[in-house]
């Protein structure tokens, strides 16, 4: 019988924390969809593996079987993956960045150019981001950095080289009431239909709902996109309202969709992100460099940052050993706090907007 890992993930998740919000919480998920794993989980094995109650979930005696051997399993599993991935990219001479679709225009042929020089014979190999996967492929392997914006709490989860701060706009369409605005108030936003991206985006979903701004008011789902284009769209046929980066104001602009400030709303972090615990390797190093170099986002220009830990390389062509952290970049688990995370010992100097 074939299981699939993801189920085994999840399955252990809810061992660990006893109940399902608090694994929903710490897998990214929502709280449906897990369920529906478990329950998926159990289908295949033929037998229930938690007792459910008002006071959690309590594995079966099927469960403690089941529970004593899986991390072994995924652990191995995962290892033997990223060893894999990492292989094959470093003989290849790859770097694998995935890409919000917004986020993807802060990154140019600058960029790439500049990390050519630092490592000769290296490529960059940009992926967009798969909105079913909350890591974007960071957990598996199958990316290196992402490029994200993200909130303030995803720093708790990966360690961070923040590039700048950007503001959240409304996106509407042209026929809205009130596209005429210049400045909107998110209160007045919050009782809109909106263009959601689907429930396995976990927090992502939330964060782009304004889930944190409503204060447990539920959104009103007017349409769920599961693409970049797919959501701009539903927003031009009037399906619904949404917030996205401001950049897209200025590089994703189409008829019958306007976009405008709004106040009250939090600001994104930009930055490149992986997981806490995963050296940062020569290449990714590099990339965080070169992007340091040649990014604008928001307010930020290119240089250092207040945030920036990522020392430059000394020579374009060296290398650091394989898996030794350059000197100064410190992992969010070892130092503490991750770059990225409020109440460090440095603040914003751009602010957020």
């Amino acid at each position: 019988m074939d299981i699939d890992t993801r189920l085994l993930r999840y399955f252990v998740a809810v061992c660990e924390e006893g109940r399902l919000t608090g694994a929903a919480a710490r897998l990214f998920v929502s709280q449906p969809t897990l369920t529906k794993q478990i329950r998926q989980l159990e289908a295949q094995l033929g037998t229930a593996l938690f007792e459910r109650s008002r006071e959690g979930m309590t594995p079966t005696p099927a469960g403690r079987a089941l529970a004593e051997r899986a991390q072994s399993l995924l652990s191995g599993w995962e290892e033997a993956l990223r060893a894999t991935r990492q292989a094959a990219t470093q003989a290849e001479g790859t770097l694998r960045v995935g890409f919000e679709g917004s986020t993807i225009n802060v990154v140019d042929r600058a960029t790439v150019e500049d990390f050519a020089r630092r490592m000769p014979g290296w490529q960059v190999q940009m992926r967009q981001n798969n909105w079913f996967d909350p890591t974007s492929g960071l957990a598996s392997g199958e990316i290196d950095l992402a490029l994200w914006h993200a909130p303030a709490s995803v720093s708790t989860a990966y360690n961070c080289a923040e590039l700048g701060v950007e503001d959240r706009w409304a996106v509407l369409p042209a026929g809205h009431r009130l596209a005429d605005r210049a400045l909107l108030d998110v209160a007045e936003l919050l009782d809109e239909d909106f263009v959601a991206i689907p429930l396995e985006a976990g927090h992502w979903r939330d964060y782009w709902l304004a889930a944190e701004e409503r204060g447990g008011r539920p959104a009103r789902i007017g349409a769920v996109a599961h693409n970049a284009d797919e959501w701009l769209t539903a927003v031009a046929c009037g399906q619904g309202i949404g917030f996205a980066p401001e950049t897209m104001s200025r590089l994703a602009s189409r008829p019958g969709v306007v976009y405008r400030p709004v106040r009250g709303l939090s600001a994104s972090r930009v930055g490149l992100y992986w997981p806490l615990g995963r050296p940062l390797t020569p290449a990714m190093a590099a990339f965080v460099r070169s992007c340091r170099e040649t990014v604008r986002v928001g307010a930020a220009g290119p240089g250092a940052s207040p945030w920036d830990t990522v020392p430059a390389q000394r020579d374009p062509g060296s290398r650091a050993p394989q898996g030794v952290e350059p000197a100064g970049v410190r992992s969010g688990a070892r130092a503490g706090t991750s770059p990225c995370a409020p109440g460090g010992a440095q603040t914003a100097a751009n602010g957020a907007g």
